[in-house]
């Protein structure tokens, strides 16, 4: 912007429009102004360099709000430095600057807008003062936090009018009512786990990063085509033992509306003593897993060694007993104290050849697929947060039950693809038979005993697995038997349709629940004020990943020095090289 883009005589639609003209001319340009006067009906201001003569003077327009230039004097003779920061640079101006890049993108860092800023203006200003230009921007977006935590209990009125059965309730504590938890679940997402899933359920947690902080717990299960399916979800101000005991709590209310009796459910969590005891506790007959992706995650931060990792996938996947010991042999090859740290985790929550419960080859929950959800929404209010998941949830439910309607098969496509790989190998087999259920199958250097009554076989796919092996198959189609009536049933298309059968319907926009949250109390209703809890973000760069097992009673991983053979630190820290040479010079 040049000083030729001011004209005597040029008009501005009002006052504000031409403070932001002149603002943004002074940054451009690398001068300070000095005001001199500035009301509803005039501004006269300088340069704030001494001795450069640059003026300007405007006035408002009679009967019209407009702003008009009545006098420009004088040309800049004052050195401009674009290295430096500007006094027109405020917060507000910078929140001008960035709110639509901040509606494209919530994830809009402030290293990123330091440098459009510099690339556009030329100017520097401090990383902090961008800091709070992004957190005062999304503020003028979405609202502020206090105001998420305000219009909470009209939310969740919202959630139950528009989707009846739903679940959406919020706890407080305290005389002033403060924050504590909320937990969400839609009622098409308990009717389509109930009716279509599969029986697992991945327990994860996502540390919030707004005002207040907090903690989102999820329950995800799995589809028939092995997609992500959320089932509820919470909100609680502090993670702890206690706030997993009430989680599941309410988890296991939701699934007992429902339905009468429970069936058996396999949990998947990242391995924490307070999940695994409160599945114990509300959910008896169920079953507890650690998710691998943890468990190899968490022995590669100890041992730093992907081959440790490699092999205990593979000892996790192995379907007989011998080929986890070998597995585990080899890992003690490697590092006995890696195989120690293992020996924590018993083989039963976490090898298939050892696991009690069902689990359909599935090892790991896909909890971190959901917190892709809400990933870029963790620094808003927590109601934008809730508003995430429900948008997303609607258009997946949406999206999903279409696909499904140019689906021919009898089974989901994941499972389809596994049935014609095992026709296919089947098809080379030889099967000789026993009895009525009982055959011997024969394939390249192996025998294989099927027994289609118990629906098993010696390699253990079909059990594992609940779809019929390719020793099965060949078993099944030498007796003319049909291999989808001994597949598992939530693995066909009928069950796929009948998990999205029912829709998440929209919930009203924003002006409905303020008025909601407006209107009077009713002393016989639960609706009432929930302000903020105490807990606020401590100051300071955030942990960037959660601590993926968090129970471990262990002693820490003591290293070694490979150039000096002493414990307690690496060969790159080691001191005896440099204290070796000092005694040589001296």
């Amino acid at each position: 912007m040049e000083d030729s883009s001011f004209v005597v005589g040029q008009e501005f639609p009002d006052v504000k429009a031409f403070r932001k003209a002149i603002k943004e001319a002074a940054i451009a340009q690398h001068f300070e102004i000095r005001l001199i006067k500035s009301d509803l009906i005039r501004y006269f201001a300088k340069c704030a360099s001494e001795g450069c003569p640059w003026r300007i003077r405007a006035v408002k327009l009679t009967n019209s709000p407009a702003f008009t230039i009545r006098s420009i004097g004088g040309t800049h003779t004052c050195g401009r430095n674009a290295q430096n920061g500007h006094h027109q640079a405020s917060v507000d101006w910078i929140v001008s600057f960035i709110e639509e890049r901040l509606r494209e993108n919530i994830n809009y860092k402030p290293k990123d807008i330091l440098c459009d800023i510099r690339k556009e203006y030329g100017i520097t200003i401090p990383y902090k003062q961008a800091w709070r230009a992004k957190e005062r921007g999304l503020q003028a977006i979405y609202g502020s936090s206090e105001e998420g935590y305000y219009l909470l209990p009209s939310y969740c009125e919202q959630i139950k009018k528009a989707n009846p059965g739903s679940i959406a309730e919020v706890s407080t504590i305290g005389a002033d009512n403060r924050f504590q938890r909320l937990f969400v679940s839609f009622s098409a997402s308990i009717y389509g786990f109930l009716n279509g899933c599969l029986p697992i359920v991945g327990l994860g947690a996502v540390q919030l990063k707004s005002k207040y902080l907090g903690t989102l717990l999820s329950a995800t299960s799995f589809d028939a085509d092995g997609g992500l399916f959320p089932l509820a979800f919470g909100v609680v101000d502090v993670e702890n033992d206690e706030s997993w005991m009430w989680f599941l709590s309410e988890l296991l209310k939701a699934l007992e509306i429902k339905t009468g009796k429970m069936q058996q459910l396999t949990f998947l969590s990242y391995g924490q003593k307070g999940i695994m005891d409160a599945v114990k506790r509300k959910f008896p007959s169920c079953f507890n897993a650690i998710c691998m992706r943890h468990l190899t995650e968490s022995i590669g931060k100890e041992f730093k060694n992907s081959r440790i990792g490699q092999l205990l996938w593979k000892a996790a996947y192995s379907t007989t007993a011998s080929g986890f010991k070998e597995k585990l042999a080899e890992i003690e090859e490697i590092s006995s104290d890696a195989s120690k740290w293992l020996r924590q985790f018993p083989p039963s929550l976490w090898a298939l050849v050892y696991f009690e419960g069902t689990r359909y080859g599935h090892l790991t929950s896909n909890i971190e697929e959901f917190n892709r959800w809400i990933l870029e929404a963790r620094e808003l209010p927590v109601i934008q947060v809730i508003e995430r998941i429900h948008t997303k949830s609607m258009a997946e439910f949406e999206e999903r039950r279409s696909n499904s309607n140019s689906w021919f098969s009898v089974l989901a496509p994941s499972a389809e693809k596994h049935m014609m790989e095992a026709m296919s190998y089947a098809s080379t087999y030889q099967v000789l038979r026993s009895d009525e259920v009982e055959f011997e199958v024969l394939s390249a250097g192996r025998s294989d005993i099927v027994n289609i009554g118990t629906h098993s076989c010696s390699c253990r796919n079909w059990q594992l697995y609940g779809i019929p092996c390719s020793h099965a198959v060949a078993a099944l189609v030498s007796c003319k038997k049909d291999v989808y009536a001994f597949t598992e049933k939530c693995f066909t298309v009928a069950n796929y349709r009948e998990t999205y059968s029912q829709e998440i319907h929209p919930i009203p926009g924003k002006i409905e629940w303020k008025r909601e949250a407006e209107m009077p109390f009713d002393d016989d209703t639960d609706t009432r004020l929930v302000r903020p809890p105490k807990f606020r973000r401590p100051p300071g760069r955030p942990e960037k990943k959660r601590i993926c097992v968090e129970d471990l009673n262990r002693e820490k991983h003591t290293v070694h020095c490979s150039r000096c053979n002493q414990s307690g630190h690496y060969k790159t820290t080691c001191k005896a090289d440099t204290i070796k040479g000092g005694i040589e010079q001296f």
